[in-house]
């Protein structure tokens, strides 16, 4: 998950400033597929603008943690085509990024979502790169409000806003119906991270793009005292202070509760039939090199995750973690531990 790292993040040191240096890397520990935001909403009223961004967060490495400047177009199509020139596919969502003008509340009815969705893939059309797109992913783990606000403009960030809803379906279902109109040839879904329910409807999509989290499975986060602030370190502090040691006392249960995630994940992708795809997992949902905060054990999660979600031989493509990225240092560095898990995912393949 390059998210939308890849675009935002490129100053001196951040991770993304090199591409090719980036994308080689990539390659070396044997990954051969993104996932990134496309930023359709910025696409569809200024590809070439100039777009001021506001920070989501100073806590996190993904993004900026500051306000930045960005250009979607023609940076977008020449990080397709420098993917397109090594093998390696794309996979497009997006986060909806605000901006200044919180430009994504235009969008207000579900086919004009579709609609700036068809804009975003014309520009790659223009291009010549369509043939890079793994499949499209309308929104990351949607109806989630802090992704999707233009879906619950009444809500807050903190508000939990359910999908499996007959407004969530028409919108899901409008705005794939309208892009798939313009698009046949390409695969569509929206990404989950919560609400694994095997009898859901989800005929209109191609493929389940799920979220799996030892995090979200259990009460980890609640017992170690991490909230989730953007902003805080709080957090932060205690994951350092008692993440680690919480995790090794209990390892088997903390496994267990991750285990039962890559099975519920496992058993819908069974029961609809579609292919499942997981970018964002296995372990805690937010980590950093920070002091105190030790890569070995998140990696340790994240082995178990691979392989028992490889053992069920349901998965179509996976991740690795959520930190397979150049700016989690710690985790990117052990070279040998991405080849290792990458060959294996091959191997089920």
């Amino acid at each position: 998950m390059w998210d939308f790292s890849w675009l935002e993040r490129r100053w001196p040191g951040a991770g993304y400033e090199n591409w090719d240096v980036a994308l080689d890397e990539l390659i070396e520990r044997g990954y051969d597929a993104v996932r990134i935001d496309a930023f359709p909403h910025l696409v569809a009223v200024g590809p070439d603008r100039q777009w001021e961004l506001l920070p989501l967060w100073n806590q996190q490495l993904w993004g900026s943690p500051a306000r930045t400047v960005v250009q979607v177009q023609p940076a977008l199509s020449r990080f397709v085509a420098a993917c397109a020139e090594r093998g390696v596919g794309v996979a497009l969502s997006s986060w909806f990024r605000r901006d200044v003008a919180d430009t994504r509340m235009l969008i207000t009815r579900p086919e004009e979502f579709g609609r700036v969705w068809v804009r975003a893939l014309d520009s790659l059309a223009a291009d010549g790169l369509l043939d890079s797109i793994l499949y499209v992913d309308l929104c990351n783990e949607f109806a989630g409000h802090v992704w999707a606000p233009f879906f619950s403009p009444g809500a807050g960030d903190d508000d939990r806003i359910p999908w499996n809803t007959p407004r969530g379906h028409h919108w899901m279902t409008t705005s794939i119906d309208t892009i798939r109109a313009a698009y046949p040839m390409l695969d569509y879904c929206f990404s989950f991270i919560s609400g694994f329910d095997r009898d859901a409807d989800v005929s209109a999509f191609d493929l389940l793009d799920l979220h799996v989290f030892m995090a979200s499975w259990s009460d980890f986060d609640r017992q170690v005292g991490y909230t989730y602030d953007g902003f805080d370190p709080t957090g932060y502090d205690n994951l350092a202070r008692d993440g680690e040691r919480l995790y090794r006392a209990r390892p088997e249960h903390w496994q267990r509760a991750l285990r039962n995630g890559i099975t519920a994940a496992a058993d819908w992708a069974r029961h609809s039939g579609k292919p499942l795809v997981t970018t964002e997992c296995w372990g805690v949902v937010n980590y950093k090199d920070w002091p105190l905060l030790d890569w070995g054990w998140v990696k340790e999660l994240c082995e178990y995750g691979v392989t028992e979600a490889v053992a069920t031989g349901q998965w179509s493509a996976m991740a690795t973690s959520t930190f397979c990225g150049p700016q989690f240092v710690g985790m990117w560095r052990d070279t040998d531990w991405h080849q290792r898990l990458t060959d294996l995912i091959h191997l089920d393949g």
